[in-house]
């Protein structure tokens, strides 16, 4: 289990670009086509070992319309697709890009234990947690283009970077700018590699605290 090539995870809903499993997914951009075949959605965006680098939210061609709309400050649902190689938990952070994902402000995280919700006995493939429920800042500007991004450090097996990225409309807000978290990027080409947990969950930890805060408008 802690040396298998790939974990498999990816968010349903709200629909990540290109997903064969979402729910409720616009039509595909034209000339583009499902994430499907060896490096389909469920994979990672990079591995160490293996390569295989995409790059950040997979693909950069937004749907035309919105996957979803949200009001800034609502309660949402992230659904994950049920069938997941979880990989022992990790680092999973939820962040909005208002630039079409060039840079990315976190919304929410649930670190160490994404997944599991706590620490496991042993290594685990197994998820106990596929949807995570929070309420978006109220601050969020609105925007029919912004982009949803969810992202993932795995705990166990090769070193892998996960990004899903959904295009949303977010509206009721007259900010114009939000300010928080950069997103953490690791395992992936120019960033920094966090190793296998082996038990220790506060292996990395240091690139979440440290994340220098930015501004996303």
């Amino acid at each position: 289990l802690a040396s298998s090539a790939a974990a498999h995870v990816s968010i349903i809903n709200p629909c990540p670009r290109y997903s064969p499993v979402g729910e409720n997914c616009p039509a595909l951009p034209a000339g583009e086509s499902l994430d499907t075949g060896e490096h389909a959605i469920n994979g990672p965006i990079n591995s160490v070992q293996l390569g295989g680098t995409m790059p950040l939210c997979r693909h950069t061609t937004p749907y035309a319309t919105p996957s979803a709309t949200w009001t800034a400050g609502q309660s949402v649902t992230i659904k994950f697709n049920p069938s997941a190689a979880i990989h022992s938990g990790g680092n999973c952070e939820f962040s909005m890009s208002y630039d079409n994902g060039k840079t990315f402000a976190v919304i929410h995280q649930e670190l160490r234990y994404c997944f599991l919700g706590s620490k496991p006995a042993s290594l685990t493939n197994t998820a106990t947690i596929l949807s995570y429920t929070f309420n978006l800042p109220a601050d969020l500007p609105s925007s029919d283009k912004a982009v949803f991004a969810w992202s993932w450090v795995n705990a166990s097996g090769n070193r892998e970077f996960y990004m899903n990225c959904a295009d949303v409309a977010i509206k009721g807000s007259t900010s114009t700018s939000y300010t928080g978290k950069e997103m953490t990027i690791a395992n992936y080409p120019g960033y920094p590699t966090i190793p296998e947990f082996n038990g220790n969950y506060e292996t990395g930890m240091e690139y979440y605290t440290g994340a220098k805060n930015i501004t996303v408008s």
